[in-house]
């Protein structure tokens, strides 16, 4: 990345980005020498610092976190903006012995830096590094492997009362956006938490944002307590008067709290948190050290479960995330000095099914496009721009997306939910039981389908194919290119019965004639050898070759495939490999396949997802009872794929361009 004229950004305290960028990591990106940053390895060493030094502390903090996702990419502006409340909370709390649960977990690089593991920052989210979620194998200060939304309250309010059952010291605490609590599981959690009447502190980071900015009526309820400064200013003078009197008996702090609980109807009388039994403190400046700080410790002491509101800003401290959160919440490698992006020519599968769903929504007024906090991520933006009223934001809530899609097929009009491959995970009940067993024509798009970069073993998406093949009533396509994915998406929503469609996060290969074919139920995709090895060795030649492998693989793994068709034609003259790929997974034509696969020596199947319960799996079984042996399957195994590059997670699998050039190989021995 090039040096940029230096250009000041906003700050509590305004830096300056200037010459010295890529220096080592005991530098900051202006060449100058952490000194408190570089010292901290726990805790306990924030404690004692002087609110000068905290001050300069979370400077230092910004500027490493800027610098690291700059070159790395990663979650920026959901961590620049809990900087000064994940300062406060280890300055008050005693982490590991307290445990503090961060829900999603996007937001805890600030957390990772006053853990211990600031000299290993730099490696954040490469192959190796440390990942961008809290990680049990990274440090005893992360309670959980965390990457999906709504969970921390239940995790917490379960890790604290295990502890109660053992007499166990020590707080526990959920970190939890406003984003995620429109997910129906923290719900469940905050209602739970309420009947047992344990001591949970639920820290409510309230930023108006999850990914995309937030919709619905829990985002205007916890606006409108954003409003109600006058009951807790009230409040605080009460306990004041309170704590000074001595020797408090039994009747008198059944009286005070009563009195409270009466202020709160008076202050508070729609307060959800209070009526479900919690205790509420706020709405507090999220960036004020010094406020955070007194409630906490006044909070620490409570026996009762509390939530602590707190507003932030994503992106503090940098004005392009400011400006544009939802651009850098999760973003790639960019210029810090402008926040430019690298952009690329070729389209991108998102972007192709952007095109495509906003094309049908001109020609079919009945579709509608629903998406769970994710418009940006999922290329719905420019249908949500087009069609508003044709279009739903349903917030972090997966399985109510699903449901909610199956009522509006039974209401006449095509729902396309539009949700990555790793969170649909969460509403497999609701394909089955909502959608699937209504015979409900509902088109699930499931980008990032396969292998996923940077992110890690909480969002590879190598489930779907095997939770969803068994699924009755439900087709299953997987995409090759940009064409085949417009194709595909035409014939689902004039489908009567659901349909799953995955594509992966790739940029979308050259189109051939091949991915214009016209879809047929249950066929797949024949490309020759031929059609990929033009000019370099002749038809004819080709053809008049001994060993004869097909390679069957998923639309999603096409450009790993042939890259490897080509080195095997160009640099082994005895070997010809053809490609089909699986357009249907499900329904599959087996005999038609059949009719393609007796014509070859050899099948390798590439799978971009879990051999296990996988489509390779049900064809090799298919072939062998027809007496076809020589079969090989190349996919991933079932276990949890840690973070990396695309090429790189491939690697792992052994799915590579390089393995299955060797798996071909082998089977000519």
């Amino acid at each position: 990345m090039s040096d940029k004229t230096a250009k000041v950004f906003r700050t509590d305290a305004v830096f300056f980005l200037g010459k010295g960028y890529g220096a080592t990591s005991k530098l900051d990106t202006w060449g100058r020498k952490l000194k408190l940053l570089s010292k901290i390895n726990s805790p306990d060493d924030i404690k004692n610092l002087s609110q000068k030094e905290v001050e300069k502390l979370t400077t230092e903090i910004r500027k490493t976190i800027i610098e690291v996702v700059g070159k790395n990419g990663g979650h920026l502006a959901s961590n620049l903006g809990v900087v000064e409340l994940t300062v406060a909370l280890h300055r008050v709390f005693s982490s590991p012995k307290d445990a503090i649960i961060w829900d999603v977990s996007h937001q805890c690089y600030t957390h990772k830096l006053l853990t211990g593991r600031y000299k290993d920052f730099s490696s954040l989210r490469q192959k190796g590094g440390i990942t961008g979620f809290t990680n049990t194998e990274e440090s005893e200060h992360d309670y959980f492997i965390n990457g999906h939304s709504s969970t921390s309250i239940s995790s917490a309010l379960g890790l604290l009362t295990s502890w109660d059952l053992q007499q166990k010291e020590g707080k526990v605490i959920a970190v939890i956006g406003d984003g995620a609590l429109t997910g129906g599981m923290a719900f469940e959690a905050l209602c739970h938490a309420g009947q047992l009447c344990k001591n949970l502190i639920v820290v409510l980071n309230d930023n108006q944002m999850s990914i995309d900015q937030n919709t619905g009526a829990i985002s205007k309820y916890l606006s409108s307590l954003t409003m109600t400064g006058k009951y807790q200013n009230f409040r605080r003078r009460v306990d004041n008067f309170i704590s000074k009197i001595p020797l408090l008996n039994k009747f008198i702090e059944k009286f005070v709290y009563r009195f409270k609980r009466s202020l709160k109807g008076l202050f508070l009388s729609n307060n959800l948190f209070v009526d479900l039994g919690f205790e509420y403190v706020g709405p507090l400046e999220g960036h004020n050290i010094s406020e955070l700080e007194t409630v906490f410790k006044r909070v620490k002491n409570l026996s009762r479960p509390v939530v602590v509101h707190v507003v932030t800003k994503k992106g503090k401290g940098y004005s392009p995330a400011e400006d544009k959160p939802e651009v850098f919440h999760g973003i790639g490698p960019f210029c810090i000095s402008d926040g430019t992006v690298e952009k690329f020519d070729q389209l991108s599968f998102t972007e192709s099914f952007s095109n495509s769903i906003v094309e049908l929504g001109y020609k079919n007024e009945k579709i509608v496009a629903i998406t769970a906090a994710m418009a940006k991520g999922t290329g719905l933006s420019a249908f949500s721009r087009k069609f508003p009223a044709r279009f739903f934001d349903v917030g972090i809530a997966e399985p109510h997306a699903v449901t909610f899609a199956g009522g509006l097929a039974k209401g006449g009009v095509i729902p396309v939910v539009c949700i990555y491959s790793t969170f649909l995970q969460r509403a497999i009940d609701q394909i089955i039981h909502d959608v699937s067993l209504q015979k409900l024509p509902v088109v699930f798009v499931l980008d990032r389908a396969g292998a996923v970069p940077g992110d890690g073993c909480t969002h590879q998406g190598i489930f779907d194919i095997t939770l969803l093949k068994s699924i009755p009533n439900l087709s299953i396509l997987s995409i090759s290119s940009g064409k085949d994915l417009d194709l595909c998406l035409n014939w689902a929503v004039n489908q009567k019965n659901p349909v799953a469609i995955r594509y992966p996060k790739l940029s979308c290969p050259t189109e051939i004639d091949e991915f214009s074919a016209n879809v047929e139920v249950g066929k797949g995709i024949f490309v020759p050898c031929t059609q990929i090895v033009v000019g370099n060795v002749s038809e004819e030649e080709i053809n008049n070759r001994k060993n004869r492998v097909l390679i069957v693989a998923t639309g999603g793994m096409y450009g790993d495939v042939q890259k490897a068709v080509r080195s095997i034609i160009i640099e082994k003259d005895d070997v010809l490999a053809d490609i089909y790929l699986l357009r249907f997974i499900k329904p599959f034509d087996f005999e038609y396949f059949y009719q393609i696969a007796k014509n070859y020596d050899s099948v390798l199947f590439v799978e971009d997802g879990i051999v296990k319960g996988g489509i390779s799996e049900e064809i090799s079984l298919y072939l062998s009872k027809k007496d076809f042996v020589s079969t090989k399957i190349l996919g991933f195994n079932d276990e949890f794929y840690s973070q990396g590059t695309r090429d790189e997670v491939c690697k792992m699998a052994g799915i590579d361009s390089e393995s299955i050039v060797k798996a071909v190989e082998s089977f000519c021995k």
